[in-house]
């Protein structure tokens, strides 16, 4: 499946290569919001990352001139993060950093202990401004997809978003939970075989224990990120860098 901004071309690149953008590609590269002369990460068929310069661009055709090789492949699992919206500017920085490390969608939902998206706007909306922090971070990044944000959601929703072959963990606290690193110690040859991955983070307090139970059998299994209490936002950012940093070459 080709993500929102991905420019892909079924041949391999070179470079100094002029390179015509059309169809889907130039959709994608629209999606960047670049001028002329702006930069964009794309790939070839081999999943080689290329930077390309933008020459010329317009609503049906665009021109690209590849002018380096970053020497890195795709990344060829996609990580969804289902995230209870945290108070404040939480949520802002946690869209941030997991963009950087490579999240390919985050899904905010509404949890028993969350606060909820009316709550947190009636200050200072920002919620609208969440597509266009993602695209930022992308940017900023250089990564070749921009990641998508989905729109605010139940808890039952968020955990029926994901599919149902993808690895799915939910983080958990206290004694008895096995460790992120031994889970993927003992999955690691099975997880490498799937292109989906999802991790779901609960609010400050954690999530209820009905709803641990129903992500449970929605298929999640629980690991813990160590013996410290940690801030949502941290364990968001922790989890997707792991997994990212685990199973992606």
């Amino acid at each position: 499946m080709q993500s929102a901004g991905q420019i892909i071309f079924d041949k391999k690149l070179s470079l100094g290569e002029e390179l015509v953008v059309i169809g889907a590609n130039n959709e994608n590269l629209l999606l960047w919001n670049l001028r002329k002369g702006g930069a964009v990460t794309i790939s070839d068929s081999g999943a080689r990352l290329f930077r390309a310069r933008v020459t010329a661009i317009g609503k049906t055709s665009s021109a690209l001139l590849v002018f380096e090789d970053t020497g890195f492949k795709k990344n060829i699992l996609r990580v969804t993060l289902v995230q209870a919206l945290p108070e404040k500017e939480r949520m802002e920085l946690i869209i941030q950093k997991t963009t950087e490390l490579g999240v390919n969608r985050i899904i905010p939902f509404k949890s028993e202990k969350s606060t909820t998206i009316e709550e947190r706007d009636l200050k200072q909306k920002k919620s609208n401004r969440w597509k266009d922090m993602a695209l930022k971070a992308a940017k900023q990044s250089r990564r070749p997809d921009i990641p998508e944000i989905t729109p605010y959601c139940a808890f039952k929703e968020a955990i029926s978003c994901c599919d149902k072959k993808s690895l799915k963990i939910i983080l958990k606290q206290g004694s008895g939970v096995m460790s992120l690193k031994e889970f993927l110690k003992n999955t690691l040859p099975l997880a490498k075989e799937k292109s989906e991955a999802a991790i779901l983070v609960g609010p400050e307090g954690g999530l209820s224990e009905e709803e641990v139970k129903e992500a449970e059998k929605a298929g999640f299994t629980g690991v813990s990120l160590g013996s410290g209490i940690l801030r949502t936002e941290t364990a968001a950012i922790i989890g997707v860098g792991i997994m990212q940093y685990e199973l992606n070459d």
